[in-house]
């Protein structure tokens, strides 16, 4: 089958929670062999323990480059070759707050979460994968980079960094055998959401025309089907998953 991904391995950052534990659990039914990352190495051993013929936990904090080249290059070394990267991990940041009163700090720590995780751990993937000819990376990113979320300044901003890194990054490698995507939930009942002030919540909601959240399942499917063979002909695009909310 076109899609098939047994005997692949894939790199998940966020692995220890929302999307990203879903996405991993996901290609471990697939049959892939997936290094799971996250800094809650306490979590990713809980979670991954009984699925060690396939899963490896690996704790570390991806917005230290130089630990992330380190990894990543272990990763190789271990595994032979790796075809799928996922970006999962994120933050928010402080939400509800409009930008005059945005902390700079805080806005550079989504931004450093966000958008420079992603972007080391590619840097760090795309020689091996262009050396191979093969490769599929997929950023997680946000309906919020799309349309900007009023109140969420920093998580909006980093987002739309994100979406336009695939869009770059998915002209760059279009002739090497590597794709390069994006994925825009909207609002997608996760722990991170749940964090959020009930108000944000509720007005992300409301822009859904099918006025309801999207599952973990949902957005963990249409992520398969990115990072599988079946998708060699679409990069530098960001797929909607946002209940009809974004048609664009």
């Amino acid at each position: 089958m076109a899609n098939n991904l047994a005997n692949h391995t894939a790199i998940v950052t966020g692995a220890a929670s929302g999307i990203g534990k879903e996405i991993a659990f996901k290609l471990l039914d697939s049959g892939v062999t997936v290094y799971a990352l996250d800094l809650d190495e306490k979590k990713l051993h809980e979670y991954y323990s009984g699925r060690q013929d396939k899963a490896v936990p690996v704790g570390i904090d991806v917005t230290d480059e130089k630990k992330v080249n380190e990894v990543f290059q272990e990763i190789i070394q271990k595994a032979g070759k790796v075809e799928i990267l996922v970006n999962c991990v994120g933050i928010t940041g402080e939400t509800n707050i409009q930008s005059h009163l945005v902390d700079t700090a805080n806005l550079q720590k989504v931004f450093n979460i966000n958008f420079m995780a992603s972007f080391y751990t590619s840097k760090a993937i795309l020689p091996h994968m262009v050396g191979n000819k093969y490769g599929r990376v997929l950023h997680l990113a946000s309906i919020a980079g799309k349309e900007g979320n009023a109140g969420m300044l920093a998580y909006s901003a980093s987002k739309a960094a994100m979406i336009c890194m695939a869009k770059v990054q998915g002209k760059e490698y279009a002739e090497t055998g590597v794709t390069v995507n994006a994925l825009a939930p909207a609002v997608i009942r996760t722990p991170l959401v749940d964090m959020m002030p009930e108000k944000q919540v509720t007005y992300m909601t409301e822009k859904i025309p099918m006025k309801r959240c999207g599952t973990l399942e949902e957005a963990a499917n249409l992520a398969l089907y990115i990072v599988s063979p079946a998708n060699s002909f679409t990069t530098g695009f960001t797929f909607d998953l946002s209940g009809g909310r974004a048609t664009y």
